[in-house]
């Protein structure tokens, strides 16, 4: 074998480098410099890509990144929805069960049926809207989902079958307390809330309750027999309970997921579900009651009273889809502070639309704490989020 000299050794070498690294150029010299800033540029190029592979935001179980940047913003849309949907809901439901029927002036009684159709028509919208947008793809606890849904459908029949055995205002009155429960269903849950929210569900109980005794009473204490009482304290034990169990469905729904960042289900998934349940717990009850047959003979003398149903029905569905995108996106003590702080704006919003309603220095005095309470989140909150701001400077 023939050996060639040193340097048209190099000048080989250099060559096959060169065909190698640029084919088009053949016969290029290529110097150790230019080989060396060759090898630089390829390992800067492969630490870019991994570089910018590790730094993709991780995804949710939807799709999306799970950085918190618009919670303001979801909050404002979630209040506004609830506010204006159950506001609306109101009054269907107040055509539901005050309407005299009739030359004898029947009113509708029958609570469970009302609560099956709505049920039904919730689930079904819910199960449309998993059809239209699709579901997350995730391990649902379906089972876990289901159960809440009994309990939230057995604290809303309790309360309502409640006016049938105490006046309107000893109701409103026991259920102005449900966030105290709410708040203890959490921490039985796990849930670690901060001291200002305990004194924030404290004060807005207080305003609450406070609003509610300066009312006008139509009835005596005497109409309020110790039943109604009972199902009032019913329906508070199964506020509590729904919340607890709403708080072990999102920690199902992480653990059944581990390989998702902040897994949970949709508002659609939930509502379906949820209904459904609580659909399940209806129909039982109205057999068990008689309700069903009951109610179904008085709307077929008294037909108002379906399309009086179907009305709210249609407004209980866009009063839960914001429910849901509540719970989605926050935890139930959010809901409930919602929920409950509507109704006062309600009735200070007809105070200020009716000058028949106006309110006394006692209900003033009431509305004071809660704006005053939800005043202070809202500065803490905005305190926080400036003083994060200057650390960070």
């Amino acid at each position: 074998m023939t050996k060639l000299p040193a340097a048209s050794g190099r000048r080989a070498r250099a060559s096959i480098i060169n065909r190698d690294v640029f084919p088009h150029a053949e016969g290029a010299r290529v110097t150790p410099t230019y080989m060396a800033s060759e090898r630089a540029t390829r390992a800067t190029a492969r630490s870019i890509k991994m570089g910018a592979s590790a730094s993709k935001p991780a995804t949710t179980a939807t799709g999306g990144p799970s950085s918190g940047k618009h919670k303001e913003a979801k909050l404002a849309l979630a209040v506004g929805g609830i506010f204006f949907a159950f506001s609306t809901f109101a009054v269907m439901q107040e055509d539901v069960y005050a309407t005299k029927h009739g030359p004898k002036g029947e009113k509708f009684t029958h609570t469970f049926l009302v609560l099956l159709v709505e049920r039904a028509v919730n689930t079904a919208v819910g199960a449309l809207g998993c059809a239209a947008f699709g579901r997350t793809g995730i391990d649902v606890p379906i089972r876990e989902i289901l159960v809440s849904g009994v309990s939230q459908m057995l604290a809303m029949a309790t309360g309502n079958e409640a006016l049938r055995y105490v006046s309107f205002a000893t109701q409103v009155l026991g259920k102005s307390c449900k966030m105290v429960p709410v708040m203890i269903g959490g921490v039985a849950a796990g849930r670690k809330y901060p001291t200002s929210q305990y004194l924030q569900v404290l004060v807005v109980t207080l305003g609450v309750v406070v609003f509610n005794m300066g009312k006008s009473k139509p009835k005596s204490a005497a109409d309020n027999s110790a039943f109604g009482l009972g199902l009032i304290a019913l329906s508070l034990g199964a506020d509590f309970v729904t919340a607890m169990l709403q708080d072990h469905v999102k920690a199902a729904t992480r653990r059944r997921n581990p390989r998702v960042t902040n897994a949970k289900t949709s508002m659609f998934e939930s509502m379906a579900w949820t209904n459904a349940g609580g659909f399940v717990a209806a129909l039982l009850t109205c057999l068990a009651t008689g309700q069903l047959a009951d109610g179904i003979e008085f709307t077929r003398r008294h037909p108002a009273v379906a399309n009086a149903i179907g009305a709210y029905a249609l407004s209980s569905v866009v009063g839960q889809l914001f429910v849901y995108f509540t719970i989605t996106e926050f935890d139930s003590l959010v809901l409930s502070t919602v929920t409950t702080t509507r109704k006062i704006f309600s009735t200070v919003y007809s105070a200020l639309r009716k000058p028949e309603n106006a309110l006394n220095t006692t209900q003033w005095g009431g509305c004071g704490l809660v704006f005053a309470a939800l005043g202070y989140e809202l500065l803490e909150k905005y305190l926080r989020r400036g003083g994060k701001r200057v650390k960070k400077a």
